[in-house]
């Protein structure tokens, strides 16, 4: 890491810590800078610190003061990374680099082209920093990427690929829950969805001190800093997505705060397992656990506290009903 970008975050990390107030939401390009590049930082800190305390008055002004600097690039950066075909993950990574290591080399007239240029397919954190190496002469270590990308990968949640974030259906729950699937989000009771910092740990410690308190040290080591939910949070946390923000906010979007049973009881379209229909974004059901059905015989669901959320043959955790989860809407096919 450049000595520039090194020093800007260690002044970032400074004010990160020193004040007690909640993160306000701003707009526009901020809350992309806050999501994609500070938040991780601040969650790497949390788990160090012991503490997320944000003072976002003076993290704004020190955003607002590089950003007739910084932004150009940042968009520069977006907008080719886009033309190139590559999606929004692949963006963060670009967006993550220019802002941790390549700051200072972003000046050059082709740093975009050969920023752009270090990208392929299918491609490996390693192989990715070998050729940011090879085309800036840097000397990023592939671990430290990647232990920052899980951060930024854990935070984000991306919904270009959904049918329609604008309403809450089925096919965009199964994309839900693939996505949590995916980046390995763990389970502890009493959660949704939203980044397991030590301020939403403790408070569920003291919450629930058998079913989180009893687990504590695991938790710690396998899912603080991450997503987590219960397996009807992670149902739950679809509802309440706010696909703008890309954050989980409690009690939206008329999805009631339930339980597994609760939520089985309110459905009125619902039967037993043998009889499920085809229909991807189903919730399955027995008594005190919840999963979605993804179609294709399969499943996902937060399971338990040692194995976060999998996913499993629909014949394999003893589902003996189904049902349309009531607060979202059900189609068939994604629309043309």
């Amino acid at each position: 890491m450049s000595a520039t970008v090194a020093a800007a975050l260690k002044k970032i990390a400074v004010y990160l810590v020193t004040d007690k107030k909640a993160l306000k939401v701003v707009g526009g390009i901020m809350i992309g800078i806050i999501i994609i590049i500070i938040m991780p930082i601040v969650a790497i800190l949390g788990i160090f610190t012991g503490s997320i305390d944000i003072n976002t008055d003076r993290l704004h002004e020190m955003i607002s003061e590089q950003q007739s600097v910084s932004m150009e690039r940042w968009t520069e950066v977006e907008n080719a990374m886009a033309n190139a075909g590559y999606d929004a993950s692949r963006i963060q990574e670009a967006q993550a680099l220019f802002i941790y290591v390549l700051y200072d080399y972003s000046e050059a007239a082709d740093f975009t082209d050969k920023l752009v240029g270090c990208f392929a397919e299918n491609q490996t954190d390693e192989s990715l920093i070998n050729a940011v190496n090879a085309a800036f002469g840097t000397q990023i270590n592939p671990a430290d990427f990647s232990k920052i990308m899980a951060s930024v990968r854990s935070s984000y949640i991306d919904t270009s690929g959904y049918t329609d974030p604008t309403t809450k259906n089925n096919l965009d729950l199964v994309k839900w829950a693939e996505f949590a699937y995916s980046k390995g989000w763990g389970y502890v009771w009493g959660t949704y969805g939203s980044v397991l910092d030590e301020k939403l740990l403790t408070s569920k410690i003291v919450q629930y001190p058998d079913e989180v308190g009893g687990k504590e040290a695991f938790i710690r080591q396998n899912w603080l800093g991450g997503r987590t939910a219960d397996c009807v949070g992670l149902i739950k946390g679809y509802g309440w997505l706010n696909p703008e923000s890309h954050q989980v906010e409690y009690g939206t979007n008329g999805m009631p705060d339930i339980g597994a049973d609760t939520m089985y009881e309110n459905a009125v379209e619902k039967g037993t397992i043998d009889t499920i229909p085809e229909i991807p974004g189903l919730a399955v059901w027995h008594e005190g656990h919840i999963g979605i059905y993804i179609g294709n015989g399969e499943v996902i669901h937060a399971a338990n506290t040692n194995d976060g959320v999998i996913k499993t043959p629909i014949g394999d955790s003893g589902w003996t009903h189904w049902l349309k989860v009531p607060y979202i809407t059900y189609t068939d096919q994604p629309e043309n």
